[in-house]
């Protein structure tokens, strides 16, 4: 796990940047990403009496992948459900942090709330943002979760790293829907990611023959980044997937049945999504 601070303010650079997004409409059918746009910029209207952002960075970098050849799910979904692992984890940072110095309020985030996570890890120091949107750091790729402690005390502040995409366009030129519009930029409403997780309707027909056999999320944009030639495997055993999964054939998710799913996906992110979405995506990829 690594650990940047920043200071709780208004977050300038992003305001513009959210505001374009949202009126472009490429939130999709995310229509929470419109809600509490202010709260969204500025801790301090979130947590009453926040003064530091402490962001963390959890690796989820699997040791084994899926096989060949067989309908595909992102990384981060193979193990338990992230929220649940990182926000033990943060609380016990919070106890580490009262026991160090005493009584410290503040509230933890773990992608549930309107909080730009990746805005406030680069802020941290922790990494800059990639073409693709994604937080990046030199060491390790961008296989990450990242989470946030938002407290009332004033702590030591770091920096944020210079971008180091230099001409590389890998993320924007692998993409099959052209999801990526311009560097730093992703329409989120033409996201395997989104499509396959966020909407709930029937997937347009437009997107037929661009999936690449992903099933649920997609990792194309991360896989053909250099920097994530760097990527190790996590060490967090909760976050290793369920025995079936990474053996399963496109006939075995063909064949899906409901049982099967609450078993291998019981307390995975994959829950998110429904069975009937899971059956939604299969159909759409035959």
């Amino acid at each position: 796990m690594s650990c940047g601070i920043s200071k709780a303010d208004f977050l300038e650079e992003e305001a513009p940047r959210l505001e374009r997004w949202l009126n472009k409409n490429m939130n999709g059918e995310m229509g929470y990403m419109a809600n509490h746009f202010d709260k969204r910029l500025d801790p301090r209207l979130l947590v009453e009496g926040s003064k530091s952002v402490i962001s963390v960075l959890l690796n989820y970098y699997p040791k084994e992948t899926q096989i060949a050849d067989t309908f595909k799910i992102s990384k981060y979904a193979y193990g338990q459900d992230y929220h649940h692992v990182i926000k033990t984890k943060l609380r016990k940072l919070q106890e580490y942090i009262t026991d160090e110095i005493g009584e410290v309020n503040g509230r933890a985030f773990v992608d549930s709330a309107p909080v730009l996570d990746k805005a406030w890890a680069a802020k941290s120091g922790l990494g800059w943002i990639g073409k693709h949107s994604n937080l990046l750091t030199q060491k390790a790729g961008s296989f990450y979760f990242i989470a946030e402690l938002i407290v009332d005390i004033e702590l030591e502040y770091d920096t944020p790293v210079t971008d180091h995409c230099g001409t590389c366009t890998a993320c924007i030129d692998a993409c099959p829907t052209e999801a990526i519009v311009d560097p730093y930029v992703v329409d989120g409403s033409k996201c395997i990611s989104y499509v396959t997780i966020e909407l709930k309707n029937e997937i347009p027909n437009e997107f037929h023959g661009q999936f690449d056999d992903w099933a649920f999320g997609c990792d194309i944009c991360q896989d053909v980044c250099p920097w994530n030639k760097f990527s190790k495997p996590h060490s967090e055993p909760l976050f290793n997937p369920h025995p079936e999964l990474l053996s399963m054939s496109k006939k075995d998710w063909e064949d899906i049945t409901e049982e099967v799913f609450m078993k291998v996906f019981q307390k995975s992110a994959v829950k998110r999504t429904k069975f009937s979405g899971l059956q939604r995506n299969i159909k759409f990829l035959k």
